[in-house]
């Protein structure tokens, strides 16, 4: 019983100590859901980076670092579990994190798309524990929406 209390409320306890507070779920900005659910499963449309409310502009690997573009899937991920929060209502219903894919804005040369897609696995991993830690693919591509640098996108099992 005290193991199911402690996972009921750790997500927020991990959000709270890294001094993160999840902000208000973006819109789309396209004919599409930020989320379905289909059963257990919580499927999260794409989600680009965005610094101080704008898209997170930039090529890594040219304008923007690979530490830049690391915190730039962190800020993803951080707007991914606001996202979950508007549509199931409570992070701690999250079961598992199961596939996580990065689109990496790269460089014609860069080629550390794993560094970069780290910055999402990382937060998940440190907010969920053993159930944040899911299969993965970091992909790079010619060009994001707006120009953005990172792209997301998530499923994830609801119990």
């Amino acid at each position: 019983m005290m193991a199911d209390a402690h996972r009921a409320t750790a997500p927020y306890a991990e959000l709270d100590a890294l001094g993160i507070s999840l902000p208000a779920a973006t819109a789309p900005v396209g004919t599409f859901a930020p989320c379905v659910r289909a059963g257990s499963l919580l499927y999260v449309s794409g989600h680009i980076a965005k610094r101080d409310g704008r898209p997170w502009v930039g090529r890594v690997g040219d304008t923007v670092t690979a530490d830049d573009a690391y915190l730039a899937a962190r800020a993803v991920a951080i707007d991914i579990l606001a996202t979950i929060q508007a549509e199931i209502g409570d992070l701690s219903a999250i079961s598992r994190i199961l596939k996580v894919t990065v689109f990496v804005n790269g460089a014609p040369t860069f080629t550390d798309h794993p560094s970069v897609a780290n910055g999402a696995s990382d937060l998940f991993r440190t907010v969920f524990g053993p159930h944040g830690i899911h299969a993965r693919a970091a992909v790079g591509v010619g060009q994001l929406p707006f120009g953005a640098c990172v792209e997301v996108d998530l499923i994830a099992q609801v119990s």
